[in-house]
């Protein structure tokens, strides 16, 4: 039915987010091949943007939808956002031409692995009302993560201009990604609201 296919969605879109979460840590820890590993990371991006059309025309199509309208579209957009934040970061290394990742990048990729993992594994709770309540927690644990990679952030820009690095060029690139990885981790805590919002009208 309708009703499930949104779920089936909704799940294979946070299963995408994951393995491009997966796929830039990667690429962070083993920095060869760099063309072919932001290649794969583009290609699971076109996977999302598909898996968002397919919930949008779902919509479409629907008359009752198992959510409200409005939490089904910024859901779809949301995981969209992030997944397009992960691939925006991976070009920025071949488009600055990065030598090599900072520690606090990885540090970084860490937490937004660790936060597509719990919106990965929360989503099929979605399908049963009665389970709902159990995401709260996740939640809960996302939005402390989206406060430690703030603070990985603050310091990673802190130790672009104390550390009287003579390269202004480096600063400008690493100031750049850090903020695109920052923006991954913002949209991740903006899907745990999206869901939070959910719980609280459907548990």
């Amino acid at each position: 039915t309708k009703r499930i296919k949104f779920y089936d969605l909704f799940e294979k879109a946070a299963a995408n987010l994951l393995a491009v979460s997966k796929e830039l840590l990667d690429l962070l820890n083993n920095y060869d091949h760099i063309q072919t590993r932001v290649n794969r990371i583009t290609e699971l991006e076109h996977y999302g943007d598909s898996i968002t059309h397919q919930i949008l025309e779902q919509l479409h199509l629907t008359f009752v939808t198992p959510l409200d309208r409005e939490d089904i579209s910024l859901m779809a957009y949301r995981i969209d956002d992030m997944v397009d934040c992960i691939e925006a970061s991976a070009n920025a290394m071949i488009l600055y031409n990065v030598m090599g990742p900072t520690d606090y990048a990885k540090e970084i990729s860490e937490i937004i692995v660790a936060m597509a993992e719990m919106i990965n594994k929360v989503m099929p709770q979605l399908r049963h009302k009665k389970q709902m309540k159990l995401m709260l927690n996740e939640c809960v644990e996302i939005n402390r993560l989206e406060n430690v990679a703030d603070e990985s952030y603050r310091q990673a820009i802190t130790d672009l201009f104390v550390n009287q690095i003579p390269d202004p060029i480096y600063i400008i690139k690493w100031r750049e990604i850090y903020d695109i990885l920052e923006s991954a981790t913002d949209r991740g805590e903006d899907i745990a609201n999206v869901l939070e919002s959910i719980v609280l009208k459907y548990a």
